[in-house]
């Protein structure tokens, strides 16, 4: 009756929560719509020789957030730092990261990977509040800046300028080389400000800005982007999924959190991430935003997320300089590469309450990988999907064939287990009470043909979420999945991706239940749990390819484990030596079913024209009163 109950309530938790994101992403779009539509109108009645008008600083709003354009009399100069991985884009407006693109990643929706695409500041930018970027010209100061030898390439770039509030700011950006894997994806970032002023300056009123997080592909959805922070060791990702408010939460435009010991802020979205690690944790505020994007013409738009970290708490006297000093990650989340950077690095992975196992699945990914790679070439990493998950499965064959073998001796106990549901009809307690022992005469544990999912639950749900965030997956082929961080869409039918794997997916789950023993379970139980395979099927349709191959290539390998189970010899139903005595659960249960049948016979109303209400109770005397 629980168990059944349970099923219930979360099945329709989990619609709800489904036809709740539905409707968010459904106003979300037509509110930008109407968004759109009213920048139009508005756009058709100025007149159109009116001239373009230079942006100047606006008003300070709460929950506004504003990246000022360069005015156009300011000439924008472009220095490019490299490595063996990536190029990065400096610019004059703002002194600081304009663009990171990598070499050897596949492409997106818009072309080459180019981290702060949607971005009119540079990561670096200083903000004189909150919630509002600087637009400040900067000098490139090629003297102090250094090149590689022999070579046209820079190593160190600076950058100095004055900011609006009378601040002069340094900017020192080097590459990093320190031997480490994820050097090619970061710099070194030094930011040298004095006070020119002849007032005080507190500098918790500037924050720098992070960049901004878009997608790369349309499939990508808002919970995969967002910002992130570690505060004194404690890891936090708000998506921005966040912004638009739900049930219980209204929409907000900004969002702002205080950090006591901030470590680390930054953007990301599901495979790439932008971050700023501070040399000196500090008490800070990291704020964020969030913004429609089109990756392309005609396409639905996506959440972009900017958010920059507000400055350590310091006043400068006039004349009074400061220096601060930041590591800047502008790189792809490797979850092998950001371990080797630090524990705290490697916490940008995002793997969530399964971390542990997510960390163990994608080393072991890259184990089998490695020894696949010289042999299988283009579909070295479907393989090791494939190779590692029938690891997997073989590992806890011994305890899969214990549950079957426990799920065979239960469905012989079927007909004594109907005559119960006869015989107490009406008092289920009774009912339990008498399966309880029933079991324990003939040694069987019913949680016994539980503990296989259990077991596979934090297996799948780490594999889930370390194939969610593999940008090895990205652009690896295998058979006909041309992309295997992306649904394997062959096709569409009016509008529907047509998507081989989780249709193969959920027949083969439904293939895989279809054979487990009849236990004599709950009608209505059994009939929820054949139709958790579509149910999935609706959840993981559009999720990554690899995915679907993991647990089409597990259901497949589950079907030929019950296939060599059932031709195993029948387990004999034998009744265990003392098992005639009760547990002390029976006996709770059997003492908790009679103080209810007791509590319910002391509340029940006699109808004295049928029934003999028994002898009257007489009333003690009053005493007092």
């Amino acid at each position: 009756m629980y168990d059944r109950k349970t099923w219930i309530v979360v099945i329709a938790c989990s619609l709800l929560l489904a036809v709740n994101i539905f409707f968010q992403q459904k106003n979300g779009r037509l509110l930008a719509e109407q968004k759109r539509e009213q920048a139009a109108i508005e756009a058709a009645k100025k007149p159109a020789d009116t001239p373009a008008a230079t942006p100047t600083a606006p008003e300070d709003k709460v929950g506004t957030l504003v990246e000022s354009e360069p005015p156009a009399q300011m000439a924008e100069q472009l220095v490019t730092m490299e490595t063996s991985e990536t190029t990065f884009t400096f610019t004059s407006i703002g002194g600081g990261l304009k663009t990171a693109e990598f070499k050897n990643q596949t492409p997106g929706l818009e072309g080459p990977v180019l981290l702060n695409r949607h971005g009119s500041s540079p990561i670096g930018a200083i903000a004189d509040s909150p919630d509002r970027l600087e637009a400040t010209a900067y000098e490139f100061v090629e003297g102090e800046s250094v090149k590689f030898p022999d070579s046209t390439h820079y190593k160190s770039i600076v950058f100095r300028g004055k900011l609006p509030s009378g601040l002069w700011a340094k900017k020192t950006w080097s590459l990093r080389e320190t031997g480490n894997e994820g050097d090619p994806y970061t710099l070194d970032f030094k930011l040298h400000l004095e006070n020119s002023t002849q007032a005080t300056v507190n500098l918790e009123n500037f924050s720098l800005f992070l960049g901004v997080a878009s997608p790369l592909d349309t499939v990508e959805t808002a919970a995969q982007t967002g910002f992130v922070w570690l505060n004194d060791r404690s890891f936090t990702f708000t998506a921005a999924t966040a912004f638009a408010g739900g049930w219980f939460s209204k929409e907000r435009s900004v969002i702002t959190e205080s950090l006591e010991k901030a470590e680390i802020a930054g953007v990301a979205n599901q495979f790439f991430a932008t971050a700023i690690k501070l040399n000196e944790p500090g008490k800070s505020l990291v704020w964020a935003k969030v913004a429609d994007v089109t990756l392309k013409p005609g396409a639905k738009p996506l959440k972009a997320v900017r958010a920059g970290l507000q400055l350590p708490a310091a006043t400068l006297a006039p004349g009074e300089p400061k220096v601060m000093n930041y590591v800047v990650f502008a790189g792809p989340k490797q979850n092998r590469v950001l371990r080797k950077m630090g524990d705290d690095w490697g916490k940008l992975m995002n793997y969530g309450f399964f971390s542990p196992f997510s960390r163990f699945m994608n080393w072991s990914l890259w184990w089998v990988h490695a020894g696949l790679d010289k042999i299988s070439g283009k579909w070295a990493w479907g393989l090791s999907v494939i190779v590692l998950t029938i690891l997997l499965r073989t590992v806890i064959w011994p305890l899969y064939n214990r549950s079957n073998r426990t799920m065979k001796r239960m469905a012989k106990l079927k007909p004594e287990i109907d005559k119960l549901k006869e015989k107490y009809p009406d008092d289920p307690q009774k009912m339990n009470t008498e399966m309880m022992g029933m079991y324990r005469k003939f040694g069987i544990n019913p949680l016994g043909g539980c503990l296989p999912m259990f077991a596979q639950l934090p297996i799948f749900f780490g594999f889930y979420s370390m194939l969610l965030h593999a940008v090895e997956m990205r652009g690896q082929e295998f058979l006909w999945v041309t992309d295997l961080s992306q649904p394997d869409t062959i096709a569409h039918l009016a509008g529907i991706p047509i998507n081989p794997l989780p249709i193969v997916m959920a027949f083969t789950s439904f293939a895989q239940m279809a054979m487990m023993p009849n236990t004599g379970g709950d009608k209505t139980q059994m009939a929820i749990m054949k139709m958790m395979p579509f149910f999935f099927l609706f959840i993981c349709y559009n999720f990554a390819s690899a995915l679907a191959l993991y647990w089409t290539v597990s259901n497949i390998f589950s079907i030929g484990q019950t296939w060599l189970s059932n031709r195993l010899p029948e387990p004999e139903l034998k009744a265990k030596a003392g098992g005639s005595s009760k547990s002390w659960v029976e006996r709770m249960a059997e003492k908790q079913a009679d103080m209810e049948r007791m509590r319910q016979a002391r509340g029940r109303v006699v109808d004295p024209n049928t029934e003999d209400p028994g002898p009257s109770k007489k009333r003690p005397p009053r005493t007092g009163g």
